[in-house]
């Protein structure tokens, strides 16, 4: 894996680029580190202070507080928002003016396979919708305990069908945390061969639910948001007795020897950045073209805080860069 670095704030152009439907040989990921500002840094720990404010103080069940700190991501000027309950299929469409026909992202939210709603996550969608210029649809999927593992990923699995049936020739997939995993999962479906896949990008994802990697239990690792044992009761709940290393429930343990062009952001003190390091690495060796972008400084989804991170909205211009660019 190539480690480069950056300066605070600052993005280089990614030039490693590997065409992953044509090439059968190896690569290597490209992995680089961002250094947040002094200045940043305290915007950060402002922001910490809300969420954990939010959490110690929740003004409704843990659902309805996921969402109120999940909606505080503004929703963009200059888009359309409908809501879709028909064919099984509950979510949004979030379409930028003069969103193109034929290309869709399929937006699949975070918490832990028990919290979330697509309601909720508009405001993320469209912040990576204008970017884009593409329409996205962010969509609701069925949360443990009420529904356990398989029926989350059958459900993202079949979303991307759905999708085709509404015209879309190609898709790409975003997704934060335990909806980056589910991003992923989506590449286990080899049944499914439309629309097709023209690349992925990952927020935190969670990726390994056995929850093997170092970062877990790290001392050098300081996450502000999770301990271990924050996600070990959701992925109890959610595997209900089912193997953690199922590759549909945790990918990493299922990666396809042909992926699309990836991208994955994690924050440096993440108990997940080892997820995200050792799927970055069994991908780039199976030839595929990755790039793994780690934060300093910077608390799980990050890229939610674009009203108030410079970091958040210059992350999601380089995930709005690197879609656009893989369009067929």
């Amino acid at each position: 894996m190539i480690l480069t670095s950056e300066g605070a704030g600052q993005f280089q152009p990614h030039k490693s680029k590997v065409n992953y439907m044509t090439t059968a040989t190896k690569t290597t990921s490209v992995e680089t580190r961002h250094v947040l500002s002094a200045d940043e840094r305290q915007i950060e720990q402002a922001v910490l202070a809300e969420i954990h404010g939010l959490f110690s103080n929740p003004t409704g069940n843990q659902r309805e507080t996921y969402d109120t700190l999940i909606a505080r991501t503004p929703i963009a000027d200059g888009v359309t928002l409908e809501a879709v309950d028909r064919d099984g299929v509950s979510g949004w469409w979030v379409r930028p003016t003069g969103a193109p026909a034929g290309r869709a992202i399929l937006f699949l939210h975070g918490g832990a396979y028990m919290l979330g709603s697509a309601k909720a996550y508009r405001g993320l969608a469209s912040q990576v919708a204008v970017r884009a210029g593409v329409a996205a649809f962010v969509a609701d999927y069925p949360l443990a305990p009420e529904h356990v593992f398989p029926a989350a990923p059958g459900a993202a699995a079949a979303l991307r069908r759905w999708l085709g049936r509404q015209g879309v020739s190609q898709v790409a997939l975003v997704g934060d945390s335990a909806g980056g995993g589910l991003a992923l999962s989506v590449l286990g479906d080899t049944a499914t061969t439309a629309p097709a896949i023209a690349s992925i990008s990952v927020f935190s994802p969670w990726l390994d639910l056995a929850m093997t990697g170092a970062s877990f239990v790290s001392p050098d690792i300081h996450d502000p948001i999770f301990q271990p044992e924050m996600l070990r009761g959701p992925a109890g709940a959610y595997l209900a007795g089912a193997d953690p290393k199922d590759g549909r429930a945790s990918p990493l343990y299922a990666v396809p020897e042909v992926l699309p062009p990836l991208l994955i952001q994690v924050g440096a003190d993440e108990i997940l950045l080892d997820d995200a390091r050792r799927y970055a690495q069994a991908a780039a060796d199976k030839g595929g073209e990755v790039r793994l972008d780690i934060f300093e400084g910077l608390h799980h989804v990050f890229q939610s805080a674009t009203r108030d991170l410079p970091t958040a909205r210059r992350a999601l211009d380089e995930v709005a860069a690197f879609l656009t660019r893989h369009w067929a």
